[in-house]
């Protein structure tokens, strides 16, 4: 990886005060006072106001075929920079970031998609092929450029087709205030359910539920069979720690632990939260919880846990996806640990009504530009939402048909129109009758989470409002239930939403609100570049036209 930090000038660093916090002296971030930063603080409304640091941070990842054994077995991986996870982008609030991203695998398009970033009037940089770009072709190289107007936690990874299941993810860190004080922060955990095969193999001779992983991984690394090894950190007595988690798995919903240590929950997904302790977290696909512990144990080897959860996940080794906590003060820093997981019930659950976030916001009752049902369906082997199984068009993405100013879109691109201004809201109740669990993820904005439950919805949307509503970008649609969400029309663009059970998503489950189509063109970030893309994945699908065919949804 290659990394450079440019910086624009005291003059443009100075002009972004203009929306700065009030008071006279600047908040200092320390170990002490993690919510202040700068000009800004834990209580600035991100949504409205941001910091533009005039720096740019520039980052070149390589996506490559490689082969690489993360716990001890020997496959095939498609991985960044070589390496699973990818680099981490790390970046501070305010800043620019700019990713070069080369295509050098043999046989794949790709795209790279950054999850829970809001990409405001960015849409041309949130990296979904057939939506908002060409799948980029071997050889090619896309620009993505995105002002870090969030703070937390979060990650990329291909969006193409099931490719990210092969090891194309990578850690995102934006350091930004907190709600909750720490000496030390430990940087990022993925964990993930992690395949002996290859994905794209696993769903087509798949029929039914996706197939049971042969492990899982922590930070790309983990054991099987007396091979590999884990992921281990060390800590010192009496010091507070940060750890950002994040699930970048294909289907495992899992449960996160450290034996004999309570947390604090500061963050969900990119929004910071009232803290609350737990010793046990539902961590489900696509989501992400920063936390808080303090090494007040005794000085001792302890594990740290990833546990998919059997009830809606298929995992052969449960029990074993596992990581090392280690004081530095121990008796002995190599031996395993022995202690015992804290009890737990195995099922797939959701943090999210247990969340209230530090800043609250107001939702407009009497401004709801759109409003409706999205149900779910299983039928033929294909996944519905809104009655139609999506697949796009790598060649042919609604972005550019808006850009061209065509809204004539094929029905199979599952296209929901968002049309009001800044100020109106989208209400939606997404249900399903199927006994599986959906972790939804929306892109280009958090979802504003009414309700949630099993059965029916009923009320109406009025009936659910409150400031505290929790807010995130992926909330799971339990089985046989339904969400009533919203959000504010306040970023046009063309954006996805979907399950993030990967396999759910290649057989359809997916659509695409296009949102303000009048204020888009022209104003996404789509230029001579992203067309110079589409140019030349026609030309490469036209000498081998066999990577343009499409065995499901594409996205």
């Amino acid at each position: 990886m290659i990394f450079k930090a440019l910086s624009l000038g005291a003059t443009v660093a100075a002009a972004a005060l203009l929306h700065a916090r009030s008071s006279s002296a600047a908040c200092v971030h320390s170990a002490s006072a993690r919510d202040c930063w700068g000009d800004y603080d834990i209580t600035t409304d991100y949504y409205e106001t941001a910091p533009h640091t005039g720096v740019t941070r520039t980052y070149y990842l390589s996506l490559n075929n490689v082969t690489m054994a993360p716990d001890g077995f020997s496959r095939s991986v498609t991985a960044f920079n070589s390496s699973i996870p990818g680099p981490t982008i790390t970046a501070d609030w305010g800043d620019t970031v700019v990713v070069y991203v080369t295509n050098n695998l043999e046989s794949n398009g790709t795209a790279l998609h950054w999850h829970g970033l809001r990409q405001n009037y960015t849409a041309a940089s949130d990296g979904v092929p057939g939506v908002t770009q060409c799948a980029i072709a071997p050889g090619d190289t896309f620009r993505y450029t995105w002002h870090a107007t969030q703070y937390g936690t979060t990650w990329y990874h291909s969006h193409f087709s099931l490719q990210y299941g092969n090891g194309a993810i990578g850690p995102i860190v934006i350091n930004g205030p907190a709600t909750a004080n720490y000496d030390v922060d430990l940087g990022p955990l993925t964990i993930q359910d992690w395949a002996h095969s290859d994905a794209f193999y696993l769903f087509s001779i798949n029929t039914g539920p996706p197939p049971a992983a042969d492990n899982g991984l922590l930070n790309g690394t983990n054991m099987y069979n007396d091979a590999g090894s884990y992921y281990t950190t060390t800590v010192d007595p009496g010091k507070t720690y940060r750890l950002r988690v994040i699930n970048t798995g294909v289907f495992a919903h899992m449960k996160f632990s450290i034996d004999n240590h309570t947390f604090q929950v500061i963050a969900a997904d990119l929004v910071p939260i009232v803290p609350y302790n737990a010793t046990v977290i539902n961590v489900a696909l696509g989501q992400r919880y920063d936390i808080v512990f303090t090494a007040n144990q005794t000085a001792d080897n302890y594990w740290i846990r990833a546990i998919p959860q059997l009830s809606c996940t298929n995992n052969k080794n449960q029990n074993g996806i596992k990581g090392i906590l280690r004081y530095a003060t121990a008796a002995n820093l190599t031996a395993d640990p022995t202690t015992t997981a804290y009890a737990y019930t195995d099922d797939c659950g959701d943090e999210t009504m247990s969340l209230t976030p530090k800043l609250t916001k107001t939702i407009s009752a009497s401004s709801a530009a759109s409003s409706g049902s999205l149900p779910v369906v299983f039928s033929q082997a294909k996944w519905y939402i809104n009655g139609v199984t999506q697949v796009i068009d790598w060649a042919n993405p609604s972005l550019g048909m808006i850009e061209a100013q065509n809204a004539s879109y094929p029905s199979a691109f599952n296209v929901v129109s968002l049309n009001g201004t800044s100020s109106d809201w989208a209400y939606f109740v997404i249900s399903s009758s199927i006994p599986a669990d959906h972790p939804l993820h929306i892109h280009g904005h958090d979802w504003w989470v009414l309700a949630r439950g099993t059965g029916t919805f009923s009320g109406a949307f009025t009936d659910y409002l409150t400031t505290a509503a929790p807010r995130r970008d992926v909330v799971v649609l339990p089985a046989v239930g339904y969400l009533a969400v919203a959000f504010p029309l306040d970023n046009p663009g063309t954006w996805l939403m979907h399950c993030h059970i990967a396999f759910h998503a290649s057989d359809g489950l997916s659509l695409q609100f296009v949102e303000r189509y009048s204020e888009i063109r022209g104003n996404v970030g789509v230029d001579s570049a992203w067309n110079q893309t589409c140019t030349n994945w026609e030309s490469y699908v036209t000498v081998e036209p066999t990577l343009a065919e499409m065995d499901d949804s594409g996205i």
